[in-house]
């Protein structure tokens, strides 16, 4: 199983989950790095602000803050690659770069959210959508670009 390390930007506590207002984005990635970490499958999250130093270690998430700044972050490594850079990893990447089921870990596969769809048009969610390749390509979801920028879930 490789080893994966998200690295992310200054925030005013270890989880991001503080403030008035929440990010659905840090609270979905806390949930599911949470059931992970629960059947013994740790994803590692350094913060800028409280471990500097893993981020001057990496040679890697180095080089693109010093070419990118921090608008580059959240930037995601797997083994020694760096997967994803500006965004935070969907349920569907960490799982399939872990090499895990959704189903082994006890983690449920949601429907599209086409599935619930009511007659007042897309039930779609910030946190309930199907993934933004599936949006661009008409596939997956009754939601357009013009929803917003929806994510999947697990």
């Amino acid at each position: 199983m490789k080893n994966i390390r998200i690295f992310e930007p200054a925030m005013c506590c270890a989880t991001g989950l503080c403030g008035p207002s929440i990010d659905p984005e840090l609270l979905r990635i806390s949930t599911l790095l949470s059931s992970l970490k629960e059947k013994g499958i740790v994803v590692e999250r350094y913060n800028l602000t409280s471990h500097p130093q893993v981020f001057a270690q990496n040679e890697a998430v180095k080089e693109l803050l010093s070419k990118h700044g921090t608008a580059i972050l959240p930037v995601t490594t797997s083994g020694d690659d760096v997967v994803l850079t500006g965004r935070y990893p969907t349920n569907q990447e960490v799982l399939a770069w872990l090499q895990v089921d959704a189903q082994a870990i006890g983690l449920k596969e949601e429907p599209a959210c086409c599935a619930a769809e009511t007659a007042s048009g897309c039930s779609c969610s910030a946190a309930g959508c199907a993934a933004d390749e599936d949006v661009a390509a008409g596939t997956g979801c009754c939601c357009s670009a013009e929803d917003g920028d929806h994510h999947g879930t697990i």
